[in-house]
Parts: C-alpha cells; sequence; structure tokens
C-alpha cells in the first residue's frame, strides 16, 4: 500500500508533463469506455431525451470531476483563494492562471467523450428523434399525428416492428446521425482552430505577466509540497526523539533491578549522542506540542512574506514568545507533551 501511495503522491505533483500525461490517460480511459459501453435506447416518447442527452452529458461530468480530484494544484488552488491575507497578499491574477490550468487538463476527457458520442451518433438519434419535423419527410404524409409520435419514437431501435426495414426510419436516422456527425466536426475544428491562434499568437505579446503567473503557480505549490515534506520530516524527528527519551528515563530503574550492568557509571547524558542530527538543528528548535500547534497555525493564518531578508526576523519573533527552547542537557520530558 505504500509503494501505491507514494506513486499517486508522484503523479499528483504539478510538474506540466506527468499532469498532461495523466489527461492522455483520462482520453484514453474515457475512449475505452465509450467503446465498450452497450448503448440501448428506452424508445419511448417521454424517456428518449431524458437518456440520450444524460448520456452524453453525465460521463463527461463525472470525467470533468476525476480530472479535478488527480489534479493537485486544483487544491493548492482553493488553499491559496481561501487562506487569510497575514503577511502575503493574494494575487487574483495567479488564481486565475492556476484556475485556467485546471480547467484546461481538467476538460480534455470529457470533451474526447462528447466529441466520441456525437461523432458516433446514437445519443444524439436518441435524444432528438422525437424533434424532428415530420413535414421533411414524406413518408408520414399518410400517418396521424399520434402514429407519427410513436414512430419516431421507436426510431433508434431498428429492430422494433413498428419500423423494422422502413425506409423511413432509416432516412430519419441517417439524418440526425449526419446532423450530429457535423457538430462534431465543427467543436473539433473549433477547439483546433482555438488551440493554434493561441499557440501561435501567444509569443506576439508581451510574455512578462505570462511568466510571473506561471512561476508564482508553480512556487505556491512546491511551497506546500515542501512545507509537508519538512513537517514529515519533523515529526518523525520528534518520534524518534521522544522514543529515546523514554527508554533513557527508564535508565534508574534498571539499575535498580540490576537488569542493565552495563548502563552503571554511565550519564544519563551519554544516551544523547545516539540522536545525532547536528545538521537538524531547525526542526529541533520546535520541541513541543505547543510549538508545533502554534506553528501550524501561524502557516495557516500567516504566511511569511515573499522577502528572505525580513522573514526570519519575524518567524522567530513568533515562535519566541510562546514556548522557550530547550537547553543542552535539559530533562526532554519538561519539554515535550506525548
Amino acid at each position: 500500500m505504500d509503494k501505491f501511495r507514494l506513486l499517486f503522491q508522484h503523479f499528483q505533483t504539478s510538474s506540466e508533463s506527468v499532469m498532461n500525461g495523466i489527461c492522455l490517460l483520462l482520453a484514453a480511459v474515457t475512449v475505452k469506455l465509450y467503446s465498450s459501453f452497450d448503448f440501448n435506447c428506452p424508445c419511448l416518447a417521454r424517456y428518449n431525451t431524458l437518456y440520450g442527452l444524460g448520456l452524453l452529458l453525465t460521463p463527461p461530468l463525472a470525467l470533468f470531476l476525476c480530472g479535478l480530484l488527480v489534479n493537485r494544484q486544483s487544491v493548492v488552488m482553493v488553499e491559496e483563494w481561501c487562506r487569510p491575507e497575514g503577511h502575503r497578499r493574494k494575487d487574483p491574477g495567479i488564481i486565475r492562471y492556476m484556475c485556467f490550468s485546471v480547467l484546461q487538463r481538467a476538460l480534455a476527457a470529457p470533451l474526447v467523450w462528447i466529441l466520441l458520442a456525437l461523432l458516433d451518433g446514437k445519443c444524439f438519434v436518441c435524444a432528438f428523434s422525437n424533434s424532428v419535423d415530420p413535414e421533411k419527410f414524406l413518408d408520414f404524409a399518410n400517418m396521424t399525428p399520434s402514429q407519427v409520435q410513436l414512430f419516431l419514437a421507436k426510431v433508434p431501435c431498428k429492430e422494433d416492428e413498428l419500423v423494422r426495414d422502413n425506409p423511413a426510419r432509416k432516412a430519419v436516422s441517417r439524418y440526425l446521425r449526419c446532423l450530429s456527425q457535423a457538430i462534431g466536426w465543427s467543436i473539433t475544428l473549433l477547439l483546433i482552430v482555438v488551440a493554434f491562434l493561441a499557440r501561435c499568437l501567444r509569443p506576439c505579446f508581451d510574455q512578462t505577466v505570462f511568466l510571473q503567473r506561471r512561476y508564482w503557480s508553480n512556487y505556491v505549490d512546491l511551497e506546500q509540497k515542501l512545507f509537508d515534506e519538512t513537517c514529515c520530516e519533523h515529526a518523525r524527528d520528534f518520534a524518534h526523539r521522544c522514543v529515546l527519551h523514554f527508554f533513557a528515563s527508564m535508565q534508574n530503574e534498571l539499575r535498580a533491578r540490576g537488569l542493565r550492568r552495563d548502563l552503571v557509571g554511565k550519564p544519563p547524558e551519554a544516551l544523547e549522542d545516539l540522536e545525532g542530527g547536528s545538521g537538524k538543528a531547525h526542526l529541533r528548535a520546535v520541541c513541543s506540542r505547543k510549538q508545533v500547534d502554534h506553528l501550524l497555525s501561524t502557516w495557516y493564518s500567516s504566511k511569511p512574506p515573499l522577502d528572505l531578508a525580513a522573514s526570519p526576523g519575524l518567524r522567530g519573533a513568533s515562535l519566541s514568545h510562546r514556548a522557550p527552547m530547550v537547553a543542552p542537557g535539559t530533562n526532554l520530558s519538561q519539554h515535550t507533551d506525548v
């Protein structure tokens, strides 16, 4: 399970290549799902439109939500929008850029489903068979209005006895299928033209704003990811120190019972050498539950300003007034809440 979890977290990164790969994967899954789907129109006047439009629009909605779910940047965008401003102002331009990037990738699979359904034509025929104008077809001249509506409702079901081998059914089905394919190819051409123009005309305009927003959107994502990784590293080191302190606190009891003669004459501080990690001083400065809770609360409510020259003093002051640092050789139990 750990391997699958790490793999899923890897695919949730905001790397453009990874996210584009996920979009292609969802598109391929969409094609496979549509090709394996067994389409059966109810051929009832009341339910044809509901079934056809539902099959045309409901799966794309589910695929759109899946696209938002697997994209880590969608969560980062919402967090950036909802966070308190604190020492760092919120830039609506960055949020708009992130929103456009998320929507662009999340809409890929739904558009593939809609285009496949339109080019195939079955959903369109089922949804709009009752809406065809009978006057466009000469075969309905001798039918009453009720017979026409019943016949049109049976058009998607070519094996039904009422419309089997009927040229009128073939004409209506061919008309709706051609209309559906025309709409599908028109949307495909429109999307290609828009993508082509966006790709070719973008270098003609000033790229400063675009580069800034792309940089800071990546920064917001990477900053949160690095903060989570640092918290995990601190939690692991904190737990390690608490376990070492537990074993160290048992020394007196072990000596009294004579179970550990090798510890007689050794100071309790000798076990602290096992902790090591002098390079983790920035993590070990936060050494109590009160400090950790304050750090996490401060990170959410008042993120540091994007100015490294001013940040250290501000962050140090915010921590120092809540909990004292631990001096070397001090008993860890006085400052640790487990």
